[in-house]
């Protein structure tokens, strides 16, 4: 395994060597690749420098221990501390998701259940964005279909990292788990006898596309142009400023009435088509893979129940991984830190088991 880790020392140092150079950062699209395959790299190098220091630090300790036997609780210290840097090499040295650094579109959808699933859509909604806050990362609603309680049918927001991220703490290496159906159990605000009620909204997330990632065809589109829903205001209702663009190889269907503008929604519309049809493509040669690839890339199902939000508990369950804690009025504040691991270690621990 650490054979492979003397040759990306070496893409390390001649990358350093590289963005140190000012006539690289010329053209920024390449100083940005360079740069995030150099932070990829920078945990493995340290991991492993670290790891061969504490074995020449145990044999050291061990020659020193025949003379003085106060060395050997150091050593056994230090062999400790090797085994933690061996089993962390193993993990950093997985394939990692490629598309772990990239910025997503998340979608909430209220299930079946009515006002009551509609207004747990705006509990996950708040969630998501209170997440969002605590890790700096900047939110944009791009459409949104409001409830007549103040909940959501549906919600589509796109949440951005800003600047740099470290590898794992990307907007999709932290929100792909949380694609699914999740259920709420609750006494609803529309439930005059007191009675604990479950309800369900489903939540999607995918990878934003880039223009370039995605290649589609004006001609593979149908789009419609109407009048905006909901709350009224100036132009909403009384001008054809919605869009519905229709990608007729596929049937995927976008909606987006949120802006005033016709051509400001139908550019969100875009965004939203771009990011589904590259989770589709993704999706696709997934099923395509080998069984070992697909164990590695994705373990989440995103039709099954994946989570519950018992409130007369305070408790938040995560059906996938066996997590439960009672904080959920936590939880849905936006400290999904606990929850969100859990899920990140229970795929780490499946992608170690199928590379070994």
């Amino acid at each position: 395994m650490f054979e492979a880790v003397e040759e990306l020392i070496g893409e390390h140092a001649d990358l350093e060597k590289r963005l140190a150079d000012p006539a690289v950062h010329a053209d920024q699209g390449e100083a940005r690749r360079l740069n995030k395959r150099y932070a990829e790299l920078t945990p493995i190098v340290g991991a492993y420098r670290e790891w061969k220091q504490t074995g020449d630090d145990i044999e050291t300790g061990r020659e020193l221990a025949q003379d003085d036997p106060d060395f050997a609780a150091e050593v056994k210290q230090l062999e400790a501390r090797r085994e933690e840097l061996t089993d962390r090499l193993r993990l950093l040295l997985v394939p990692r998701d490629p598309s772990d650094d990239k910025d997503v579109i998340l979608e909430v959808k209220a299930g079946e259940g009515g006002e009551e699933s509609a207004l747990f859509a705006g509990d996950l909604l708040r969630m998501y964005l209170r997440y969002a806050e605590r890790l700096g990362w900047k939110t944009e609603i791009l459409d949104a279909n409001a409830s007549d309680l103040g909940g959501y049918k549906d919600v589509q927001v796109a949440v951005k990292a800003r600047g740099t991220v470290e590898p794992g703490q990307g907007v999709w290496a932290r929100l792909k788990y949380e694609g699914g159906v999740h259920r709420v159990q609750r006494v609803p605000a529309t439930e005059s006898q007191g009675r604990i009620h479950t309800s369900a909204a489903g939540v999607l997330v995918t990878p934003e596309a880039e223009e370039v990632e995605v290649e589609i065809n004006t001609n593979d589109l149908r789009i419609d142009v109407y009048r905006s829903s909901g709350p009224g205001g100036q132009s909403v209702n009384t001008t054809d400023s919605a869009v519905r663009i229709t990608h007729l190889p596929t049937g995927i269907v976008v909606s987006c009435q949120n802006e005033k503008s016709q051509l400001q929604n139908k550019e969100q519309a875009m965004r939203i088509l771009r990011s589904r049809l590259l989770a589709a493509a993704q999706e696709e040669a997934e099923r395509e893979a080998s069984d070992a690839r697909r164990s590695q890339v994705r373990t989440v199902d995103r039709s099954e129940r994946i989570r519950t939000y018992n409130f007369p508990e305070n408790r938040i369950s995560d059906h996938r991984v066996g997590f439960k804690a009672y904080n959920l009025d936590q939880v849905l504040d936006g400290d999904l830190d606990a929850v969100i691991q859990a899920c990140v270690d229970a795929d780490s621990a499946a992608k170690l088991a199928a590379a070994q």
